[in-house]
């Protein structure tokens, strides 16, 4: 199937999806930029099925990181035909007492690893006149709440990313979507209060973590082909 690199991959969200992409017979490149003990289980337990993966170590917010890690990685084992823009961090709390340090994070990271690593990892595709993007995106980012104000807008923002890079590679054929989960039982929704939230949700239950992974793995397989610039809702019926 050829080459998928997963941003954060050492997460919850994360993992399912590099299993996922494993499963579908990808060679896995896991980046992450924390947690080295569960990036490396994962790549243990996905070679004990039978795939093949691969650890990268980069903080996908910082430019040279990018360039000394990811950049050389690409001009070696090149090109991937899938990236998969998983990495992201959030910030609670209401933005008139959020500090500055605090949104430039999230942004930095949601939006600036974006760039960073899509902008790198396009090249290779160009030349090869093929790929797919998938960005995770958030129910967030058009349906947002008190405290989110940081994460609700690079959400949005990603979202319309995805429709002009859309456009820009489509002549590549070089699809770009994004999925965008509701509340999962793994990551940011940990801290949520699910007696509040699971009566909000038509389906009166968070995600799995599989569950996107599988919307994930649907954008980059051969049913998907001519599916680009869309914006994929998991999210149990919320926002409908």
């Amino acid at each position: 199937m050829g080459k998928a690199l997963i941003t954060g991959s050492s997460g919850g969200l994360g993992r399912a999806i590099a299993k996922r992409l494993a499963l579908d017979g990808f060679e896995v490149w896991l980046c992450y930029r924390g947690r080295e003990q569960e990036a490396r289980d994962l790549a243990t337990a996905i070679g004990e099925c039978g795939g093949t993966a691969r650890l990268l170590r980069f903080d996908v917010a910082s430019e040279s990181d990018v360039e000394n890690v990811l950049v050389p990685a690409l001009s070696k084992d090149g090109p991937l035909d899938v990236l998969v823009n998983n990495a992201a961090v959030s910030s609670e709390g209401y933005m008139m007492m959020q500090p500055s340090s605090s949104w430039q994070e999230v942004v930095s990271t949601n939006l600036g690893g974006f760039f960073l690593v899509t902008r790198a990892c396009l090249k290779g595709m160009v030349a090869a006149r093929k790929g797919r993007i998938v960005n995770i995106g958030s129910l967030a980012g058009s349906r947002a709440d008190v405290g989110q104000v940081a994460y609700a807008a690079t959400k949005a923002a990603l979202e319309g990313a995805t429709r002009a890079l859309a456009m820009e590679m489509a002549r590549w054929n070089i699809l770009v979507n994004t999925v965008a989960p509701g509340p999962l039982t793994c990551g940011m929704a940990d801290k949520l209060p699910k007696d509040k939230i699971e009566p909000q949700i038509p389906l009166r239950r968070f995600g799995e973590p599989e569950e996107v992974a599988g919307a994930v793995s649907f954008l980059c397989g051969p049913d998907a082909t001519y599916i680009t610039g869309q914006v994929l809702a998991v999210n149990g019926g919320m926002g409908m």
